[in-house]
């Protein structure tokens, strides 16, 4: 049986997170997109915290449609980050393909300052 749209992305999500693992030094930067909303944090696995988190949810996040939104969710969790002391990431993009919104917020945090 063929398998559903949130299965194939679970599937590829277990294989992507098979390599990718966030340190202290370059902690994980994971997307996660709904239909309405985008969030994004950044992780370090060793300890199993969140470092930095950002979302469209919050308030000061610049209006627009969804693409606008996710750009400016990247460069507010780049801004974050930098005040955190967190340069560098591993980019993380959860089993979704690197495209439009999750390549808008990768965008958004690169222009920010943070280097994946």
């Amino acid at each position: 049986m063929a398998l559903s749209k949130v299965e194939k992305r679970q599937k590829i999500k277990r294989r992507v997170r098979r390599n990718i693992f966030g340190t202290a030094e370059k902690p994980r930067l994971s997307v996660y997109r709904s239909n309405k909303e985008i969030y994004a944090q950044i992780i370090d696995d060793n300890t199993g915290t969140t470092l930095v988190s950002a979302s469209s949810r919050e308030k000061g996040i610049a209006a627009g449609n969804k693409t606008e939104v996710s750009a400016s969710v990247g460069k507010a969790l780049a801004e974050k980050a930098k005040a955190k002391g967190v340069e560098a990431v591993v980019f993380d993009r959860n089993g979704f393909v690197y495209h439009g919104r999750i390549k808008a917020l990768a965008d958004g945090a690169r222009e920010g300052g943070l280097k994946f």
